[in-house]
């Protein structure tokens, strides 16, 4: 997670891997950690990120708890400072990396190869490795920088997946329009889900959509 406002994304997109029988590193970053705040009133604490993230992952998109019961065995959490993690290192076995949501700081910072923390190291890692590595950016609108960002990370091989909701799934709820932008990046990541209704094609021919 960067810095970027979309923590409900960030969320649906760890409740889908973990209904999908994965296991998750997280990392935090430390302005994430100021929005998480912002749009949710959770503190994510080093000390106690399991009960930060259990509450965090209980909620609806509208912020109300108890809406999910998240089983959060199967993650594992580092610091942002930790450029001694697992994750660092190429020899760490993962099968790839989800940026989301990702600021335009984040992504500037992968596209340019730095490393001033670990979820740009990690980024790094994950691009080097030719493992799949999905950005999900969150901000509008784009400016020309971003933009060339943008497509070096596409160039490199990773996945840009904006965090744009489409409607034709048929979204009755806020959570609705969410789970479609997590279940896009799911997809890209080759994750198993059933988190919005596919398009199945338009029998009579009258509609167009995109994808």
């Amino acid at each position: 997670m960067s810095g970027a406002s979309g923590t409900p994304y960030a969320a649906a997109v760890l409740r889908g891997l973990l209904d999908a029988g994965e296991s998750v590193d997280l990392v935090v970053s430390r302005a994430s950690r100021l929005t998480l705040l912002d749009e949710t009133g959770i503190s994510f604490r080093d000390a106690h990120w399991q009960d930060d993230l259990r509450e965090w992952l209980a909620r609806g998109a509208d912020g109300k708890p108890g809406t999910f019961a998240p089983d959060i065995a199967a993650v594992r959490h580092w610091s942002a400072g930790d450029l001694a993690a697992g994750p660092s290192s190429g020899s760490y076995p993962a099968k790839g990396m989800l940026i989301v949501p990702a600021s335009t700081a984040c992504v500037a910072g992968v596209a340019l190869g730095l490393s001033k923390d670990l979820l740009q190291r990690a980024a790094s890692v994950t691009l080097k490795e030719r493992r799949r590595l999905v950005v999900s950016v969150r901000e509008t609108p784009l400016n020309g920088q971003t933009l060339r960002h943008l497509v070096t990370l596409d160039d490199l091989g990773a996945a840009v997946v904006p965090a744009s909701p489409g409607f034709y799934a048929g979204a009755t709820h806020i959570q609705d329009l969410v789970d479609f932008v997590a279940g896009r990046v799911l997809d890209a990541a080759g994750v198993e889900h059933d988190l919005y209704r596919r398009w199945q094609g338009d029998l009579g021919g009258s509609r167009t959509t995109g994808n």
